[in-house]
């Protein structure tokens, strides 16, 4: 069964364009300090801070704190609800293609 929270959670998360780009750069690294993002973004380290909040609240990323740093990995977990909902329209999509396949067959054999 798919989870409308979590989705919702998800797609959310990765629906600003920024945010997105943060949590490629996360996934991309094996682990990342807000520095590092801050580095490579045309954000605050405020910005990149508040959108690794709400990566970390849908479940996105997970971080380690080390002394004064906290290290951020991405939760490849965290995209679960996200493909199953994205499975779930996929078969949707080749059942209502396979009908019209047989359908163009029946009216031009």
């Amino acid at each position: 069964m798919i989870q409308t929270a979590s989705i919702d959670a998800v797609m959310r998360a990765l629906a600003d364009p920024t945010r997105r780009a943060v949590f490629e750069q996360i996934v991309l690294s094996k682990e990342i300090t807000v520095v590092e993002l801050t580095r490579a973004s045309t954000v605050t380290q405020g910005a990149v801070s508040q959108h690794l909040k709400a990566l970390k609240l849908a479940g996105l990323v997970a971080e380690r704190p080390e002394g004064r740093n906290v290290y951020y990995r991405a939760a490849p977990e965290g995209l679960a609800p996200l493909v199953d909902w994205m499975s779930h329209y996929g078969t949707f999509w080749r059942e209502r293609f396979a009908d019209l396949r047989s359908l163009l067959k029946e009216i031009d054999p």
